[in-house]
């Protein structure tokens, strides 16, 4: 794990060691210029005195969970990992809310807002809001991460999956030309759809096979809805039998393979429905973008041996991948987007009556709901040192939330160490 670090004109220098960052900031000749991600920054430094190494943005979109890995391309070191958990289902939910209380508003007949008829106007590339809120979250951080580090060059897993081939593996010839990549684009599907466990007996974390619902000796295809995953007991005791006859025993596994099988992968339509927009943005930064697919990612993890998560997944994203990816010691930042709060001043109940009126000041004594500080309380039932997100009230008495609990504190044992800025952070 590496630590950004600045020159005096906040230009971007090669990342150092954290002993390195340690040893800067206790001589005085660094200072500390950002707490998430950790950034120091040299007031007696500039980049033309210094040598600087091109380092690449990968990117591993999710529909929940981003990852996004830093890696220095001449020696394949990942300098930073990230992962990115996204708020678009909670977006939605509070879209359909709100939609939900108006219409309820205008059948009462009570003051409401008249609906909207044929005049909304949609500029080309309009996305929902909660698929937005995913290319926004991705964007933010590359253009931060380009702000503190030396970027030459972005990778992006843009196909997901081959969806030709999954849906018609028998495709060949000029039409189509199987590579060496078509067994990772089928499991790494299937993986996904059923969730990394047994269709029939649920088992996770076992070695998995894939079995063909409808057994080719009965006329099976190897269509991918005709595809789940089993454990090898389950495997060999259903052989060639019906779904039907191995499951007479279990009625609602039945109707859930079924269902499942015919199912599309939510989460994957998500991502798809975002990555062309996402690759134009990326490529609007000006920095030259790599495309990849998922079976790529996952070729490129097999054969180096490397553990199985959001970063690691990015750190592997596309054919720049080094043939040798330097891990050991990072440690992913957890960054979760929690939004800038809302606008809504009238807060309704749950019939669309008012009951509260949100002030409108944003900040109280210096501190703003969100911000990250340092509690040190010298006595009380919760004596001690904490650092954690606050909610602010406007009176001196504030919400400190932490990971496992949150209580009431007093304004004036808080020291900010960040300010609010849409994200909450955990370092692994």
């Amino acid at each position: 794990m590496r630590v950004f670090v600045l020159d005096k004109s906040l230009n971007p220098l090669d990342p150092c060691h954290p002993a390195r960052a340690r040893e800067l900031l206790h001589k005085g000749r660094a200072k500390v210029y950002k707490r998430y991600p950790f950034t120091i920054i040299l007031p007696d430094r500039v980049v033309e005195d210094s040598v600087t190494h091109p380092h690449r943005i990968k990117i591993d979109p999710g529909s929940k969970t981003t990852g996004i890995a830093v890696v220095q391309e001449q020696t394949g070191r990942v300098t930073k990992g990230l992962e990115i958990a996204h708020r678009g289902q909670q977006i939605k939910d509070a879209l359909e809310s709100r939609r939900s209380l108006r219409r309820g508003r205008r059948n009462r007949k009570t003051r409401y807002r008249k609906p909207r008829f044929l005049n909304r106007t949609r500029k080309q590339g309009w996305l929902p809001p909660s698929l937005e809120s995913r290319i926004a979250n991705i964007e933010t951080w590359v253009r931060r991460i380009t702000k503190l580090c030396p970027v030459t060059a972005i990778s992006q897993e843009l196909v997901r999956f081959d969806l030709q081939q999954i849906q018609n593996p028998e495709i060949s010839g000029l039409e189509y030309q199987r590579g060496e990549l078509f067994g990772f684009e089928v499991r790494e599907y299937l993986l996904q759809k059923w969730d990394r466990k047994c269709a029939y007996c649920g088992g996770k974390n076992v070695p998995f096979e894939i079995e063909h619902i409808l057994a080719r000796s009965k006329g099976g295809s190897n269509r991918i809805s005709n595809l789940c995953l089993s454990c090898h007991s389950c495997n060999q005791a259903k052989g060639n039998k019906s779904i039907e006859e191995f499951l007479q025993q279990k009625p609602e596994v039945l109707k859930r393979v079924l269902a499942q099988a015919k199912t599309p992968l939510l989460d994957a339509a998500a991502v798809n429905a975002t990555r062309w927009e996402l690759y134009r943005r990326l490529q609007a930064t000006g920095l030259p973008v790599e495309a990849a697919s998922g079976g790529r990612t996952k070729f490129n993890r097999k054969t180096r041996g490397i553990e199985k998560s959001h970063w690691t997944d990015a750190a592997c994203v596309g054919e720049s991948t080094p043939e040798k990816l330097l891990l050991k010691g990072v440690k992913p930042l957890i960054v979760k987007a929690k939004g800038h709060g809302t606008r809504q001043r009238c807060r309704p109940d749950q019939y669309g009556f008012p009951k509260a009126h949100a002030p409108k000041r944003q900040f109280f004594q210096g501190f703003q709901t969100g911000d990250i500080v340092k509690a040190d309380i010298l006595s009380g039932k919760y004596a001690g040192k904490y650092t954690g997100r606050i909610a602010i009230r406007f009176r001196p008495s504030f919400v400190l939330q932490l990971p496992a609990q949150k209580f009431d504190v007093h304004p004036k044992y808080l020291k900010t160490i960040h300010k609010a800025d849409g994200y909450e952070y955990q370092q692994l």
